[in-house]
């Protein structure tokens, strides 16, 4: 029974010590899945409106040009949704940091591949060349459409949408950029859901048909987008 109390006692002064570092760890790992799955609601609205270009290019002139107008989206929703990038990757930094000082083995005799996969390994590869797409991403349209409205200030031409995503897939290079980058995206996400809803705890009887659905999305959107990419490739106006 002594024995029993000082070994209780070793495992409450071992858990009130590092206490802060478990709060603080958990927390930041929530607020990655939690942003992460903010994320993934732009995602799936960008997704949609572009792959109505595949079928129409009146309605897809007509949704894109609602979003480029709408001050809501312009001026609220657009700094959030960049707000959530910076952080969800600063986040991804921070972790993967905190991860490597604390490991008690050291990398040269660590063998991470006995113990997780390479996606799991490589969320920060795999993230940052995401990060790097949504720059350029950025670049070709965010800055074009400012460029557009607000520097030469040109007339609103509500048709002009779907000839310039067109022309933005011309390019083979870019093309393949592209494809590419949405493979990473889906490797990912992939491994991005399960881990999500393992830090913010949600275990009961939906987590099941959850996960099968995040793994769904994971291989659909990005796979979706490769579609669109190869279809404005493959028929240039």
């Amino acid at each position: 029974m002594i024995i029993f109390v000082h070994y209780l006692k070793i495992k409450i002064d071992f858990i009130m010590a590092n206490s802060s570092f478990l709060k603080s760890s958990i927390a930041k790992k929530v607020a990655m899945a939690l942003s992460g799955l903010f994320l993934i609601s732009f995602l799936s609205l960008h997704f949609f409106i572009n792959f109505t270009s595949i079928f129409s290019e009146e309605v897809f002139n007509m949704m894109s040009h609602f979003m480029g107008y709408n001050p809501i989206i312009q001026f609220v929703m657009q700094p959030i949704l960049v707000a959530g990038v910076v952080f969800h990757f600063v986040m991804g930094m921070v972790l993967e940091l905190k991860n490597r000082s604390s490991r008690p083995v050291s990398y040269a005799n660590y063998n991470g591949s006995a113990n997780s996969s390479w996606v799991s390994r490589n969320m920060i590869v795999s993230g940052l060349v995401v990060l790097a797409f949504l720059g350029l991403h950025f670049y070709d349209f965010w800055v074009q459409e400012i460029t557009y409205k607000y520097i030469n200030v040109n007339e609103i031409n509500p048709t002009r949408y779907y000839e310039e995503l067109n022309h933005k897939f011309e390019s083979p290079v870019r093309t393949g950029l592209y494809a590419l980058a949405f493979i990473l995206l889906a490797m990912h996400l992939w491994h991005g859901f399960n881990s999500s809803f393992q830090s913010v705890g949600f275990n009961n009887k939906y987590s099941k048909a959850l996960h099968k659905l995040g793994y769904a999305f994971a291989i659909v959107v990005p796979f979706g987008f490769i579609v669109i990419a190869l279809f404005h490739h493959f028929n240039q106006i």
